[in-house]
């Protein structure tokens, strides 16, 4: 496995991941799955921001620690992808940022997400960047003790703030 940056070639992959998220889990508040050219335009306004996507991929540089090496998947397949964008508009927020990241369904828990993770960090210490958030549905456990282990904490839960299609009429805790 190896993390690059995303290139259009891979936004098919990263629309798939994040409709699948948004059809099976709690992970994406939203109730309409996207399109193409709506990844795409998202992609344009991350790197027009300077922002990165990166993606994780199967089979490339294999064996080079930083997890999984996508066994029995097509070398070059997306198996996940992370970002970070603002958080909130105004310029007392401009070190800190709100993160994403999503794996492939079929390759969760195998550390893709560490590996990302730890690379957007990097990233967003390179740009001077100094707080990064993520909204995590409460009982997302997976999500929270990855977040956990590379020495985040809760801050708060935000009840009945949101609703996505996954999840039908129930309201979710944030964490």
């Amino acid at each position: 496995m190896r993390i690059r940056e995303a290139t259009e070639a891979d936004m098919a992959a990263i629309t798939a991941i994040y409709n699948d998220a948004v059809a099976h889990t709690t992970a994406i508040w939203n109730e309409t799955e996207a399109s193409l050219a709506n990844r795409l335009a998202w992609r344009a306004e991350r790197l027009r921001a300077g922002y990165p996507v990166l993606v994780a991929v199967a089979g490339e540089a294999a064996g080079d620690g930083t997890g999984p090496d996508g066994a029995g998947i097509g070398d070059g397949a997306v198996l996940g992808y992370a970002s970070f964008g603002d958080w909130r508009a105004f310029d007392g927020y401009r070190h800190t940022v709100e993160h994403s990241v999503y794996i492939r369904a079929d390759q969760r828990g195998g550390g893709i997400g560490r590996a990302l993770m730890e690379a957007l960090i990097a990233r967003a210490r390179h740009l001077g960047k100094h707080v990064m958030i993520a909204g995590i549905e409460a009982g997302n456990a997976p999500s929270i003790r990855l977040h956990e282990k590379l020495g985040s904490g809760r801050s708060d839960i935000c009840p009945k703030s949101a609703r996505n299609s996954a999840a039908g009429s129930i309201w979710p805790s944030c964490s």
